[in-house]
């Protein structure tokens, strides 16, 4: 079975900003982030909280993924590296 991740992201931008969230092409496809659209606070503001969840549906192993948080208003995106150890 799989397992969630909560990350809580510190807001960076100087307003209010639309963010896209989701894992780069190169990632295992048993990731997955919720939500992946939001309204993100502007800096200082209150974190925005995304839970990013692992289902290998059987398969056992060390699956990496990178968790990419687009801001396109701004023009800037937040990276995380995600790894999971499957057993």
């Amino acid at each position: 079975s799989g397992g969630e991740l909560v990350i809580d992201v510190a807001p960076v931008c100087m307003t209010f900003e639309d963010y896209f969230a989701g894992f780069s092409a190169d990632s295992h496809p048993s990731f997955a982030v919720s939500p992946a659209i939001g309204r993100m606070d502007r800096r200082g503001g209150e974190v925005t909280t995304l839970t990013v969840s692992c289902n290998p549906q059987g398969q056992a192993g060390s699956f990496s993924g990178g968790l990419v948080i687009n801001l396109p208003e701004d023009n800037s995106k937040i990276c995380y590296k995600i790894t999971a150890n499957v057993f």
